[in-house]
């Protein structure tokens, strides 16, 4: 398998020579079948090379490898004087050495070991997870979200429930409202009352605490949607580079974003089997978890067919976009999406007039549809919002069929 990344036949017997010559070649086998690229994969065996030769000199078994082992390598990089080892790519080094021991798990030949020295989440944090998986079904993504709040209430007010007052909830809301925007408030606000009704139904707290949790003032349809104009969304599409495979699968995320007007989360949760391409119809999961079809355009059907076949990597997930690097994986989040948005809105020069630009692509669709004519209604649907109400805020970028309905100005009679 070395013989995959290198051409010595020196270089390959020196890796084979040595006590743990099986071990680095399972590893560069291991690399192979991931996808890793050839100069990837040579920093990443080095780096194991490394760590094997530095644990050697330190009488450390490979099959001792524990975290403990990763930081103490990492702080021998600083100071390093191995004969024959590059020391000044430290963070490659470290990342190469941790993927080594990784595999060296996977393998069996060494146990768990954690590099993380993050203290565990709080009893009480992990108890409201629990409860709120089992009675009201919460994603883990949605759980994450709350936890950064909750954790931070039990850091300043204490990890007693039986202690918490109204004057100290509404203290921390308004510590934690000067600190982040308005949305952010939000969520955090959320995540208290939800907190606070699982302490209050598990006996912990007082009743009805939850309701001192104050209410963020935010008047509805105050704002105007942020959207972009016809030609700045087809300059940004036009952006990615077809001649690559990170463009062809960038443009089919785009034109999901642009032209059916899907959540950047849709997108991530997109799986292969999700496309019916005989019925032209693509199914995304909404923000309710009701499955929604989709027509599949020829323009967008045949971007995802480009990025199919001439684009996405093998890769052990039904996800239909992955990560363009090894290993190749389903994106994590949705955030991943905006940034390919954001991205490609630098490439044309088009200014972002807020932040997510994925939900900007999404706004800008439907204005685009209620200035051709086409219903609130339809719109709603094709959004995928549960009330007309939420679709409402689009008829105030509507300026044509407002000034139809706009009354004159009362004139004022003289004194």
């Amino acid at each position: 398998m070395f013989a995959n990344y290198f051409e010595s036949k020196g270089r390959i017997h020196t890796l084979c020579a040595g006590s743990s010559g099986s071990l680095l070649e399972e590893f560069a086998c291991d690399l192979w079948k991931t996808g890793y690229a050839e100069i990837t994969a040579r920093r990443h065996i080095r780096a194991a090379e490394h760590l094997i030769y530095w644990a050697d000199q330190n009488a450390i078994r490979v099959d001792k490898f524990q975290g403990e082992v990763l930081s103490r390598f990492d702080k021998h990089l600083n100071q390093c004087r191995c004969s024959g080892y590059g020391h000044y790519d430290r963070m490659n080094l470290v990342s190469g050495a941790r993927l080594f021991m990784g595999h060296l798990y996977g393998a069996g030949v060494i146990d768990a070991f954690n590099t993380n020295k993050a203290a565990p989440d709080p009893v009480l944090l992990t108890s409201f997870c629990e409860w709120m998986r089992l009675r009201r079904g919460s994603k883990d993504s949605t759980l994450s979200t709350y936890s950064i709040s909750i954790s931070d209430l039990l850091k300043q007010v204490g990890d007693d429930p039986g202690k918490f007052d109204v004057k100290s909830l509404r203290q921390f809301v308004l510590d934690t409202s000067r600190k982040q925007g308005l949305a952010a408030t939000k969520n955090c606000t959320t995540a208290l009352r939800m907190f606070l009704r699982f302490l209050t139904a598990e006996g912990k707290c007082a009743v009805n605490l939850a309701d001192a949790v104050p209410v963020v003032a935010q008047w509805k349809h105050s704002s105007l949607p942020r959207y972009l104009q016809a030609q700045d969304v087809e300059r940004i599409i036009a952006s990615c580079n077809l001649g690559s495979p990170v463009g062809r699968r960038d443009r089919a995320i785009l034109l999901l974003l642009a032209r059916l007007g899907l959540r950047a989360g849709d997108i991530v949760q997109i799986q292969l089997g999700d496309i019916d391409w005989k019925a032209a119809w693509i199914s995304a999961t909404g923000k309710s978890r009701r499955q929604t079809k989709f027509p599949l355009t020829q323009e967008v059907g045949q971007a995802i067919i480009n990025y199919l076949q001439d684009g996405r990597p093998q890769a052990d997930t039904t996800a239909l976009f992955v990560g363009s690097r090894a290993p190749f994986r389903a994106f994590a989040s949705h955030s991943a999406i905006s940034v390919i948005a954001a991205k490609a809105m630098q490439r044309a020069d088009v200014h972002c007039p807020s932040g997510g630009a994925a939900h900007v692509l999404r706004h800008s669709v439907a204005t685009s549809m209620l200035r051709e004519g086409t219903s609130l209604q339809d719109i709603a649907v094709i959004l995928g919002h549960r009330s007309i109400t939420t679709t409402q805020i689009y008829a105030k970028v509507d300026r044509s069929t407002l000034q139809q309905i706009a009354q004159p100005w009362p004139e004022v009679q003289p004194c």
